[in-house]
């Protein structure tokens, strides 16, 4: 009898997960009934849970489930040492896997994960978003050289309170709360940003942070340069908000950033973006992008130099196998360009910068 009803539930989560899959489908639908519709309570509700917590207990249960992986692990290997495998025994535990991946593919999905199949921020902003030309990438990299050399000595005087985690995810909150009159539908409420139990780790992995679907937590690798880490905080509010997409999450950290009253996030905002451009703006035309990379002043030279040096002193040998996996993550959640999908706020913003302007950056 427990046996038929393991079954029973077994094909009751098969069929759920075959509705969530089918739903997904349809953007409309899942952008008006989830996205703007159920997402914002079940998000809300996990912040209100969790938001008040000193410290990210999704990194704790990232932690517990690592243990219980590393038990399944061995005694999987115990019995085939032993011998002890039988069919009944592959059958079994085969079900027990299957109940445990189909809860949590529906639990992430119901959570948050619907949000990778929305219509999202090019819609909610009537943005055109096609193929952009070279000289429009110019004309990118070029304002954001142009805000990074005029906002560095402000954001110089702003940066040793952020290296106070309060000071700076309140900055970020508090920008948040103030959106731009373009961009009304970015505004967060119910603060939960927490600094990585792994940050030391991350360093060694290649993250900055990251965002836990299952506890609503926005986590931030607080020990880089902190220049950075303003623009890495509002990409993160922007996944708690809904834009599970990458390129979407950076829009919405740069729109946010960009607006606040903090020059320092203003600079965090300009700079990151410059990285994703003048990348860009290499493949295409090298050497118009070293003649551009002259223009940058020596503050913001300094600032380039710093981060590189510090992304080589922590080159860990674990990192390309962590972003293959999280590129093929990536792949499987709508975003076929992998780690790519990143550097795609570029298309983004110049979609935003033919809409409002130069001046609109």
């Amino acid at each position: 009898m427990n046996q038929r009803y393991r079954y029973i539930g077994l094909f009751s989560l098969v069929g759920i997960a075959f509705l969530i899959k089918l739903f997904s489908l349809f953007p409309k639908a899942v952008e008006k009934y989830y996205s703007t519709g159920a997402y914002p309570i079940i998000s809300r509700v996990l912040r209100w849970l969790f938001g008040w917590m000193p410290f990210s207990f999704g990194d704790l249960v990232y932690a517990v489930a690592v243990i219980f992986m590393g038990i399944a692990l061995y005694k999987l290997i115990r019995a085939f040492v032993r011998k002890t495998v039988t069919n009944a025994w592959l059958l079994r535990n085969g079900v027990r896997f299957m109940v445990l991946w189909l809860w949590i593919y529906i639990i992430f999905n119901l959570f948050w994960g619907l949000n990778y199949n929305r219509l999202g921020i090019a819609e909610q902003s009537q943005l055109q978003v096609t193929r952009y030309r070279t000289y429009e990438l110019d004309t990118l990299v070029v304002t954001l050289i142009t805000r990074m050399n005029s906002l560095h000595a402000a954001s110089v005087e702003e940066r040793n309170p952020l290296h106070h985690k309060r000071t700076l995810f309140t900055r970020a909150f508090n920008a948040y709360q103030s959106p731009s009159r373009n961009t009304p539908y970015l505004r967060y409420g119910g603060q939960s940003v927490k600094p990585s139990l792994y940050s030391y780790i991350g360093n060694y992995l290649g993250f900055t942070g990251y965002y836990n679907p299952f506890t609503g937590e926005a986590q931030v690798n607080t020990t880089v340069p902190v220049f950075v880490q303003p623009f890495t905080t509002c990409h993160e509010i922007g996944h708690q908000l809904g834009y599970a997409k990458e390129n979407e999450a950076n829009m919405a950290g740069f729109l946010t950033a960009k607006h606040s009253e903090s020059a320092a996030f203003r600079y965090s905002a300009y700079f990151d973006l410059y990285l994703y451009a003048i990348r860009d703006l290499y493949l295409r035309d090298s050497v118009r992008s070293r003649v551009l990379q002259e223009r940058i002043s020596p503050g913001v030279k300094a600032d380039l130099k710093f981060l590189r040096d510090f992304n080589r002193r922590h080159v860990g040998l674990l990192e390309p196998a962590v972003r293959s996996l999280y590129a093929q993550f990536l792949v499987a959640n709508n975003q076929p360009h992998g780690l790519m999908s990143y550097n795609q706020v570029v298309a983004l913003v110049i979609a935003y910068m033919r809409k409002y302007g130069i001046d609109g950056l």
